[in-house]
């Protein structure tokens, strides 16, 4: 797993103006939540700063959130307080979920926000999954987005940057991927993401971290999810759309 920490702090730039409101995000996957009972218990195991969390609490939610970031999970935590939700907002990486929560707790987990690409390698995301799995109850959901990597992999090394100011808090940045494909999926790659914030005297401040990942085919990915007994319910992927959405219930 990587860090965030450095970019939990302008991580908002990071999100989009249709989910930046947590009510906005949360309503993102009202197909889902439609599917769960009243006061459902739900964890956001990859939280980032708390949007989706405090959104599902404003609905009445049991609502739990992690992250292997401990700033991440500080963020989530005032978002809360702002909005007087009730979140619990614990740090924890997937691997340790099963040391803070019983088995067969939560009606649905959600791994959203292209995050699961953190998980080292097959074995580190099949012990991700896994947790994961074992957290939900007989008939729980996983909601899990992801990029496309195989469109991801074909494009190859390169720098993505916006062109678009981005506008947080009264402050424009413009906001730089810069990508390191490895030769082969299976090995190492890297993500350099940065935030290049412009004040009102027009000095620029540079916030950037490099963040590691391992790609995966979407097939490897109906693998895994069947290995650790999860059944595919819905998968929105398309090899021409840049993200997609997978819904898998617990047998």
């Amino acid at each position: 797993m990587t860090g965030y920490d450095v970019l939990a702090e302008v991580y908002e730039w990071l999100i989009s103006d249709a989910k930046l409101p947590p009510a906005e995000f949360a309503a993102s996957f009202d197909d889902v939540l439609n599917l769960l009972p009243s006061n459902a218990h739900v964890l956001d195991c990859s939280c980032g700063t708390g949007q989706l969390a405090v959104g599902l609490a404003g609905r009445g939610m049991q609502v739990v959130a992690t992250d292997a970031s401990e700033a991440m999970v500080r963020r989530t935590a005032e978002l809360s307080e702002e909005f007087g939700a009730s979140v619990r907002a614990v740090r924890a990486n997937w691997e340790e979920l099963p040391d803070h929560f019983q088995d067969n707790t939560f009606d649905m987990v959600f791994c959203v926000g292209n995050s699961l690409h953190h998980a080292a390698g097959a074995t580190g995301r099949g012990a991700a999954l896994e947790s994961m799995s074992r957290l939900l109850r007989p008939g729980g959901r996983l909601v899990l987005t992801s990029r496309t990597w195989e469109l991801v992999r074909a494009r190859g090394s390169r720098l993505d940057i916006s062109d678009r100011l981005v506008r947080r808090n009264g402050r424009d940045a413009v906001v730089v991927y810069r990508w390191e494909i490895a030769p082969h999926w299976e090995e190492e790659h890297h993500i350099e993401i940065a935030i290049a914030q412009v004040d009102a005297t027009g000095l620029v401040l540079v916030r950037s971290e490099l963040l590691s990942c391992w790609p995966y085919r979407y097939e490897e990915l109906e693998v895994e999810l069947h290995r650790v007994g999860l059944q595919t319910e819905l998968s929105t992927f398309d090899l021409e759309a840049e993200n997609y959405m997978v819904v898998a219930s617990k047998v």
